[in-house]
């Protein structure tokens, strides 16, 4: 399918005369419709395009992009046979459209599909922005659901809650409101496990990050990209950044040996294809000159195959090897795409460990558990008071393992959502979570750790005993952090509900693309300001625009701005400096103690420089 997209101020038709091929108009129909404030796609069905579900929710979720992109109020499909040659008959394309409007509506959005096969005047009034002519071409594609995902839907779960001291509180849904334990204080633990309950994933109203990472000009929508897949502007680029080093570095320093591994692999590889049916995601493939590849969805295939052809002892174990994918690939379900709380192309610290059995497993699993808490609460947030803990196990592990699984929730520190399966669907038998849970209620897995008892014997690999013969270790799959990009929906989430709660929203000072922002009173002084931003070990910027003081100081609030420090005379003469902190008090240090005070605040993050030019009359508007 072939997509014009326009973003209009209004959009008027006329229904003149109709083809040999048009659809009868429902009685009463309007010979002239007209919309304003209206994101206008005009769409040609073609012939390869098929009238499936899937294929329909793959078109209404590229229309749903753009219009969270322009912010447009409404859509109108508007059936249009002239951007390409080769056309869909009208049996399947009436019936797609109306899919097509379908699934939009199921999103919420106000939607009006204009007659198929009519010739037809129209008026329209572009709007102008650089977002307000855009072309897409969607097509069918092979997004095969693996034999997990299959198994997953049919599964039949047991829910309960596990306090402090271990005993198990059985939950129900009744009436969509969970029963079976007094949550009282525990408000985020009761939207959470109502979330995981009623399995609802799609998406409502825009969540609140977007428009935060828009306004920031760290991320954005890539209209011109498969929906999920985002453009990361220059102080974007410096977070991700930033995040990558640090999480990699904290898994190396706790014996991660970081590898490299390709991002496609052979469709039909024997071990391959058979691990991705016992993995619960989608994957994209690819036909090469070659042979058909898939895009990896996880860092597993590179990790296993070079651990197949590896010499490993008992003396080796626990053995881990990371990798930070850049990327992963999954065809995620419709209606699930939200901002960076879901992505189909995302960066994921992927760390490994090889153990000879399940008590090695589980020491393992307790050491990372420490490993996350670490990274996590380095992004700013509270553990576990901002997280829910969730526990997902087969009934014959819990059953041989249930003060493994109260020690991990007394080491949480707080009552956790437990899942238990009758049967082994996956190939895992327990796994925990940390769940971030936004001020929409959905909730968005951080880290992760899965006991996989199947994928060494599929991969063969094999590690010598002390008895000098061949075992197949267990596998932990962990990310300590989970995706990078997730982790800057869940800072900037968290920044949006502090805010609700009156509080000044941030980012923690190691990761705030300006650390310190100069405000020089007059061109006088900008010189000064200069030189103590160069001088100063820290990302320093200078506001030399022709603005007031007062817009200037309300610009670095915007953007989140650690220190702001106004400049003029009066410091000049005394040397100090009135420095105006985030969370709203002031004190007067030299630059030497506002250096320190950062090298103090930053000690053990990565660093780096500005990611854009010292002056902000230099630097370009990336988003306006």
């Amino acid at each position: 399918m072939k997509l014009l997209l326009i973003h209009a101020d209004h959009m008027e038709y006329e229904v003149r005369r109709k083809t040999k091929v048009a659809e009868e108009l429902p009685p009463g129909a309007p010979e002239k419709f007209s919309m304003s404030e209206v994101l206008v796609a005009f769409a040609t069905v073609e012939a390869e395009d098929t009238n499936t579900p899937e294929f329909a929710a793959k078109v209404a979720d590229g229309i749903f992009d753009v219009l969270a992109q322009t912010k447009a109020e409404r859509a109108m499909l508007y059936p249009y046979a002239h951007l390409s040659p080769s056309l869909a008959s009208p049996d399947v394309a009436i019936p797609l459209l109306k899919a097509i409007e379908l699934c939009l509506k199921e999103k919420g959005v106000e939607v009006h599909r204009s007659p198929f096969g009519w010739y037809k005047g129209f008026d329209i009034k572009c709007k102008g922005h650089p977002l307000s002519e855009l072309s897409k071409e969607i097509r069918p594609g092979e997004e095969e659901d693996s034999q997990a995902i299959k198994a997953e839907k049919k599964a039949v779960s047991e829910w309960a809650v596990m306090d402090l001291d271990g005993k198990m509180h059985p939950l129900r849904l009744d009436s969509n409101n969970v029963k079976g334990f007094d949550f009282g204080e525990r408000k985020g633990l009761g939207t959470f496990c109502q979330y995981e309950m009623a399995k609802s994933r799609t998406g409502g109203k825009e969540p609140p990050h977007v428009e935060l990472m828009q306004r920031m000009e760290l991320v954005d929508y890539e209209p011109a990209s498969d929906p999920g897949n985002f453009r990361f502007y220059p102080k974007g680029r410096l977070v991700k950044s930033l995040l990558e080093q640090y999480v990699t570095q904290k898994v190396k320093d706790t014996g991660g040996m970081e590898i490299e591994s390709p991002i496609m692999y052979d469709y039909e590889h024997p071990s391959l294809k058979e691990y991705m049916n016992r993995f619960p995601a989608r994957q994209y493939t690819i036909q090469t000159p070659d042979k058909k590849v898939f895009l990896r969805f996880a860092a597993c295939f590179g990790q296993f195959l070079m651990m197949h052809d590896a010499t490993i002892s008992y003396r080796n174990l626990p053995m881990r090897l990371y990798e930070l994918t850049r990327y992963s690939f999954r065809v995620e379900q419709r209606g699930e795409l939200a901002g960076m709380r879901r992505l189909r192309a995302f960066t994921m610290p992927d760390c490994h460990s090889f153990c000879a059995d399940v008590e090695m497993a589980k020491k393992e699993m307790e050491s990372r558990f420490e490993l996350s808490r670490d990274i996590i609460s380095g992004f700013g947030i509270k553990v576990p008071d901002e997280l829910e803990l969730a526990l997902r196990v087969t009934k014959e592990f819990y059953d041989g393992n249930k003060d493994f699984l109260a020690s991990m929730v007394k080491r949480w520190g707080k009552p956790a959502l437990v899942e238990m399966w009758s049967e082994r669907f996956f190939y895992f038998i327990f796994k925990y979570e940390w769940n971030f849970v936004d001020s929409s209620g959905k909730a968005s897995a951080l880290n992760t750790d899965q006991m996989d008892v199947e994928n060494a014997e599929r991969y063969g690999i094999v590690y010598v005993g002390s008895d000098g013969k061949e075992h197949h270790p267990l596998i932990l799959h962990q990310s300590p952090s989970g995706a990078i990009e997730r982790v800057i929906y869940a800072m900037l989430e968290n920044a949006h509900i502090r805010q609700q709660r009156g509080e000044k929203p941030e980012l923690p000072l190691w990761l705030t693309p300006t650390q310190v922002r100069f405000i020089p009173v007059s061109d006088e002084f900008v010189e000064d300001c200069v030189k103590m931003a160069k001088d100063m070990d820290a990302r320093a910027d200078v506001d030399d625009r022709e603005e007031t003081v007062g817009k200037r100081i309300r610009d670095a609030e915007r953007e989140w701005a650690s220190m702001i420090i106004v400049y003029g005379q009066k410091e000049r003469a005394s040397g100090k400096l009135p420095v105006r902190m985030r969370d709203g008090k002031s004190v007067e240090l030299t630059t030497e103690e506002v250096s320190r005070m950062i090298a103090e605040g930053t000690e053990g993050f990565p660093k780096a420089t500005l990611a854009l030019p010292m002056m902000l009359s230099k630097r370009a508007i990336f988003r306006g």
